[in-house]
């Protein structure tokens, strides 16, 4: 049976209009299924729980990164599904590297064909779990403003947040621990990536395979405040790699710690703590790809 999760207000109202081209497609071939549309913040983890338990399930998410996120985080046992994903966000970052289709049709199409493989994902020592990025820096200060904001919605506000997180440049102290090599940094950003890519397709770790059994860790150390538009134009060519100022690393094991007080992001949710432990976990996620 297929259950599928969807959030129906995602991508400005995109993940409706998904839902009802998949229920025309699945009418369309006589295909059973169920749907579980989300109500509130957390529900797509509470249903992902619920259906996880039942054996033999096919699990379709439907959303942006955040829903994907909640699945991930719903699911209780790993045996019983096989997890198709059906982008239909504003950022859709998970897909840019996975190779899921953006295309409703052709996402459904590979559901439908039903080869299976097995992707990673990051867990947390406190148990959440990571489909793409995690990290800190700008890009938590990008999402702390735009939570804050209550005039613009969407990306409106995004851009407007990021605007003001540039004008208003932070860095912060981080020691980062890779499988037992610990180093104190000062950063622009930092990131841990089963996925490259975050915010809507700033590759932070643009050498992360979601099935490489590995995870990467993208930086841009602390630059002089005139070097910052020079930095940030090659950071978004994925050109901080290998650079005096930035790079990216490989590891199972990852813990960062905040040195300064601030907080992190799990596939763009923010998380109110200081310290990060982490993992790759393989070869337990089965999804139609």
């Amino acid at each position: 049976m297929y259950h599928i999760i969807a959030n129906p207000v995602s991508g400005k109202g995109n993940g409706l209009k998904a839902l009802k081209k998949v229920e025309e497609i699945f009418a369309e071939k006589g295909i059973e299924y169920i749907v579980h549309k989300t109500e509130y913040i957390g529900h797509a983890q509470e249903l992902a729980r619920e259906v996880s338990l039942i054996p033999d399930t096919k699990l379709i998410a439907m959303g942006g990164d955040g829903t994907f996120h909640e699945v991930l985080c719903g699911i209780e046992n790993f045996d019983n599904i096989t997890l198709g994903l059906i982008p239909c966000g504003s950022g859709n970052d998970f897909i840019r590297s996975s190779g899921h289709p953006k295309k409703i049709e052709k996402a459904v199409d590979i559901i439908l064909n039903g080869n299976e493989s097995y992707i990673d994902f990051i867990e947390m020592d406190n148990g959440m779990r990571c489909f793409n990025t995690c990290g800190a820096g700008i890009d938590v200060d990008v999402l702390l403003k735009r939570e804050k904001c209550k005039v613009l919605k969407g990306k409106a506000a995004y851009f407007y947040a990021l605007l003001y997180a540039l004008a208003h440049t932070k860095f912060y102290g981080m020691r980062v621990t890779i499988d037992g090599e610990t180093k104190d940094m000062r950063v622009f950003t930092i990131g841990v990536g089963n996925g490259g890519f975050l915010g809507g397709g700033l590759p932070l770790c643009p050498n992360a395979k979601v099935d490489d059994g590995l995870l990467q860790i993208g930086y841009v150390n602390e630059v002089k405040r005139w070097k910052i538009p020079a930095a940030l134009m090659a950071f978004l060519q994925a050109k901080h790699v290998n650079t005096s100022w930035g790079g990216e690393v490989q590891g199972k094991e990852i813990t960062i710690e905040s040195l300064d007080g601030g907080y992190f992001q799990l596939d763009g949710e923010i998380q109110y703590v200081n310290k990060l432990a982490m993992k790759i976990v393989s070869n337990t996620l089965k999804v139609f790809r």
